[in-house]
C-alpha cells in the first residue's frame, strides 16, 4: 500500500511521463524520443492541471455562492471528488482491488476480451469510491471486491465500444476511456439524441460551436461564449462588476487555453502510440489495441465547457425544486463539464441537447445520490475521513458512486449480503 500511494502520490504529471517513457523503450521508441514522448505527455498534463485548477477555483466560490443566495437548505452535502477519491484510495479493499485490476486487465487483452490497456490508475479511485461504498452498505470484503472487478470489467468493454465515436469527434486515434462516470451517461446521450430527433421543430436546433461561430462572428468563438457565460455565473452569484469581469476572463482563457495544452499532451500520446501500434500489428496483425485515458483529454472541446457551465445554475434549481432531493450541490458545481465529456459525439455536439441529456444526468445523480447517502457516510467514515461539522450526510456529484451502476452495485450487493 506503501508503494502504490507513493505512486500515486506523484500525480498524474509525473506519473504519466515515466509510464509513457517506460511504454516507449519497452517498444522499441529510441530512448531521447522516449524522454520527448514522456515530458510532452508530463508538460501537457500540468498544462491540463493548471488550467482546469483555474477554472475550478475561480468557478468553485461562485458556484457556493449561488448555493447560498438560493438558501438550500438540504442534508447531504455534495463534498467533492477531491474527497471522494481520496475514500477510494483509503478504502480497506483498496489493495487488492488496484492488484486485481492490473491482472484482469491483462487477462482481457491476452484473451481479446477487450482492446483497451487501461494505464489511467489515478483513475481507479472511481472504481474504490463504489467498492467502498458497497463494502459500508454489506459489511462483505469478498462481495465488494467481487462488485468492483465486475464493474471495471463492463467499463472496459463500454470504453472499446464508445472509442470508435469518441476517436472519430476528438480526433485521438488508438486512445479510449474506461472512466466509470462519464462513461456511464453515454446511454442518457444516445437516449436524449434519438427523442430530440423525433420532436419536430427541437431536432432544428442546432447550436454546435461552429455554427454559433458563424451565425455570430467573434461573439460566438468559444474565448467570447466563455466571457459571456463566466460574466453571466459572476453576476448570478451576486459578484461586483470587477470581480465578474475577472471571472468573465478567466473562464474566457479557460475555453482558449485548454485546447492548447491537449495538444501537447496528444503530441507525445501520438509518439508512443505509433510505436505500440507498429510493434502490436506485427506480432498481431489481426487486433487493434486501445491506450485507456482519462477524460481530461476530452474537456477542451468548447461544447463540453460551454455546456458544463450552463448546468451550473440549472444543477441549483434542479436541487431546489426535485421532489425527494437531499443533495446539496456544492464543491462539484465547478466540475461539471466533466459528465459530459463522452456524451458529446452521442449527442452530435449539440449544446442544446447536451443541456437536455446534463439535466437528466443531474436528476439522476441527485436520486441516487439521496439513496445511498447513509452508505457513501459510513465508506468516508471507514477511510477515516470525518464528517465536517453541521453536515449530517456526504456525498459527490462528479464520481462512480453516484452513478446509476453505482446504485446498482449498492444494491445489489446488500441482497447478496442478507
Amino acid at each position: 500500500m506503501d508503494i502504490i500511494n507513493s505512486i500515486i502520490g506523484l500525480g498524474a504529471s509525473v506519473m504519466m511521463p515515466i509510464i509513457f517513457f517506460i511504454i516507449a523503450l519497452c517498444f522499441g521508441v529510441k530512448i531521447g524520443t522516449a524522454f520527448k514522448a514522456g515530458m510532452l505527455v508530463g508538460i501537457g498534463f500540468v498544462g491540463v492541471g493548471l488550467v482546469i485548477n483555474l477554472l475550478l477555483s475561480n468557478l468553485g466560490p461562485a458556484s457556493q455562492s449561488m448555493v447560498e443566495k438560493m438558501g438550500l437548505n438540504l442534508t447531504v452535502v455534495d463534498t467533492g471528488w477531491p474527497t471522494a477519491s481520496t475514500i477510494g484510495w483509503g478504502s480497506p479493499i483498496m489493495l487488492p482491488v488496484v492488484i486485481g485490476f492490473i491482472v484482469i486487465n491483462l487477462v482481457m487483452v491476452l484473451f481479446k476480451l477487450t482492446k483497451t490497456i487501461n494505464i489511467d490508475i489515478f483513475n481507479y479511485w472511481i472504481f474504490l469510491l463504489v467498492g467502498s461504498v458497497v463494502y459500508a452498505g454489506t459489511e462483505s470484503y469478498w462481495v465488494s471486491i467481487g462488485i468492483t472487478y465486475v464493474i471495471f470489467i463492463g467499463t472496459l468493454v463500454a470504453a472499446d465500444i464508445t472509442a470508435p465515436y469518441l476517436q472519430r469527434n476528438y480526433n485521438l486515434q488508438g486512445i479510449s476511456f474506461p472512466h466509470l462516470t462519464c462513461i456511464m451517461y453515454v446511454p442518457f446521450g444516445i437516449v436524449t439524441n434519438y427523442i430530440i430527433e423525433k420532436i419536430p421543430g427541437l431536432n432544428k436546433i442546432n447550436l454546435e460551436p461552429e455554427m454559433i461561430n458563424k451565425k455570430f462572428g467573434v461573439f460566438g468563438e468559444p474565448l467570447t461564449l466563455g466571457f459571456i457565460l463566466g460574466l453571466v455565473l459572476a453576476l448570478m452569484a451576486g459578484y461586483p462588476l470587477s470581480e465578474s469581469v475577472a471571472l468573465a476572463v478567466t473562464v474566457s482563457a479557460a475555453m482558449l487555453l485548454l485546447p492548447k495544452m491537449i495538444e501537447i499532451l496528444v503530441q507525445g500520446l501520438l509518439i508512443v502510440r505509433d510505436a505500440v501500434e507498429a510493434k502490436l500489428k506485427k506480432k498481431f496483425p489481426n487486433r487493434d489495441f486501445y491506450i485507456g485515458m482519462d477524460t481530461a483529454l476530452l474537456i477542451g472541446e468548447p461544447s463540453v465547457l460551454a455546456t458544463g457551465l450552463l448546468l451550473i445554475p440549472m444543477a441549483i434549481v434542479l436541487a431546489f425544486v426535485l421532489p425527494g432531493n437531499k443533495v446539496l450541490p456544492f464543491v462539484d458545481l465547478a466540475s461539471l463539464m466533466f459528465l459530459l465529456a463522452m456524451v458529446t459525439p452521442f449527442c452530435k455536439r449539440n449544446m442544446f441537447r447536451m443541456f437536455i441529456c446534463g439535466t437528466l444526468v443531474l436528476t439522476s445523480i441527485y436520486y441516487v445520490g439521496t439513496d445511498i447517502s447513509t452508505e457513501y457516510t459510513q465508506a468516508a467514515v471507514n477511510s477515516n475521513i470525518p464528517v465536517p461539522e453541521g453536515i449530517s450526510e456526504m456525498t459527490n456529484i462528479v464520481g462512480g458512486a453516484t452513478t446509476p451502476a453505482g446504485w446498482a452495485a449498492v444494491k445489489i450487493g446488500e441482497l447478496i449480503a442478507k
